[in-house]
């Protein structure tokens, strides 16, 4: 890919998700992403209805003819987001016009313009096996748009996929407390203790992308398959109802298991397809997104 294709899909993918990101998701993501805390900005006259717990004392004595003051507290963000995109052979599965790696790239710039929007850094880790690039966290929207280049551009070294590998690195290069997105097929297995050590600092949530034929054989007759991460091959009856039916099956004891252990861990899913849907497709990406932030606001207004 030359350096013109690369700008022309960089513009393409900003176009599609910037826009989205402005008008849906930068006010949600403000509200469900707190900052660190708040820190003191001034003092101000006090007006009725002021919390009686914010009157400086020591100010309001040294002008009492002045009346009574009270302290004024802004919201100390300087929030740092981590993207964590899964690299690895598996992405560059799709059988509805778009693979699971240009979806997560996608997702990925919703989730970079929406932090940007609320004046935070974002970072980016890429990763297969190993960790392919660690791009350390910036704002602005140059910044950002260097991030979608190198979702959507990068050349990886591996195949294979080691989430375990990517969490162990972001605990070692990610020392102050982050958002972090961990986008990825969740086709893995061996994570658990390395997202358990990355929640205890972070906030992980995980971002999961499918595609249907993931799910559910079609029947095209004898198949030969190939595993995108490790090579193999086999051949199979997809025209056989016991072999279609033990299939979605197996795939759906996977989907849950990885659902349950991620829930047991405390980390949030969000569920994506390839599939664009008649809304369009941003829409298959910004739904999910927003259905999201909506039940976190809600679960933090519950007080959980």
């Amino acid at each position: 890919m030359d350096a013109s294709e690369i700008l022309g899909l960089v513009r393409r993918i900003e176009i599609a998700t910037r826009r989205a990101a402005n008008a849906e998701l930068a006010g949600r993501y403000h509200s469900v992403f707190k900052g660190q805390g708040m820190s003191f900005s001034e003092v101000r006259p006090y007006t009725p209805g002021d919390d009686v717990r914010h009157i400086d004392w020591n100010v309001s004595a040294r002008q009492p003819e002045q009346g009574l003051f009270v302290k004024q507290f802004v919201e100390e963000r300087e929030l740092t987001v981590t993207l964590l995109v899964d690299l690895s052979g598996s992405g560059d599965f799709g059988t509805r016009g778009k693979t699971k790696r240009a979806r997560l790239a996608e997702a990925g710039a919703l989730i970079a313009f929406s932090a940007i929007q609320n004046n935070d850094r974002v970072a980016l880790l890429l990763f297969t096996d190993e960790v392919e690039l660690f791009v350390p966290p910036r704002k602005g929207k140059k910044h950002v748009l260097r991030v979608i280049r190198e979702i959507a551009t990068a050349e990886p070294r591996g195949t294979k996929t080691s989430i375990d590998n990517a969490l162990r690195y972001l605990s070692r290069v990610q020392r102050k407390r982050s958002v972090c997105f961990v986008l990825s097929d969740w086709i893995d297995s061996g994570w658990d203790r390395a997202l358990k050590m990355a929640r205890a600092r972070h906030d992980v949530i995980a971002v999961r992308i499918t595609d249907p034929a993931e799910r559910i054989l079609p029947d095209l007759g004898l198949v030969e398959i190939e595993d995108a991460e490790t090579g193999e091959r086999r051949l199979i009856d997809t025209s056989n109802k016991a072999v279609r039916e033990a299939f979605a099956l197996r795939q759906t004891d996977r989907r849950r298991a990885t659902k349950k252990r991620l829930a047991q861990l405390g980390c949030d899913l969000v569920d994506l397809e390839t599939t664009a849907g008649k809304a369009g497709e941003i829409a298959a990406v910004l739904a999910p997104m927003v259905a999201f932030f909506r039940a976190r606001a809600a679960r933090l207004r519950g007080g959980k």
